[in-house]
């Protein structure tokens, strides 16, 4: 599924990465994600790679059905949004029930992630399937890789 994907960088506007990461760095933190100071497991987890036609990002949303995840794209900024139903178990009289470990997390959540310049947002394309959402952005024809023929002088 992954394997036609190579990584990219949306970097930061200001140049901040280096700080960013040395901070991770010096202070782990194993139970928060780098995006924010929430425990893990509050948003879905996305992988974002590029091939020479698209960008392809991944959303991770076991439990959500198709029609449970809203996308959007604006200015080169993707939006996932999408609400985590507790379960039904969890409703109705059992809320009394202690947990020892409870790692799903329910509630709304909202993520929005800048894209590279040059996609064409007409084109885009997603599909579900297992909880795992594909979203396929192409490229558009300018920003494809080109092959230049050597001519002989």
């Amino acid at each position: 599924m992954f394997g036609d994907l190579r990584r990219f960088d949306s970097g930061s506007p200001w140049g901040g990465d280096w700080f960013r990461e040395w901070l991770d760095e010096v202070f782990p933190e194993p139970g928060a994600t780098n995006i924010r100071a929430v425990p893990r497991g509050t948003y879905p987890m996305i992988n974002i790679g590029r091939t020479d036609d698209a960008v392809r990002v991944y959303v991770f949303a076991a439990g959500l059905a198709a029609g449970d995840l809203e996308l959007s794209l604006q200015d080169n900024v993707l939006t996932v949004q999408g609400e985590r139903k507790v379960a039904a178990d969890e409703s109705e009289g059992d809320a009394r029930r202690p947990y020892f470990r409870r790692e799903r997390a329910g509630g709304s959540f909202a993520r929005s992630i800048a894209l590279p310049e040059g996609l064409d947002a007409d084109r885009a394309e997603a599909r579900w399937r297992n909880g795992v959402f594909e979203i396929t952005l192409p490229k558009r024809e300018e920003l494809k890789p080109r092959r230049i023929e050597i001519q002989s002088a």
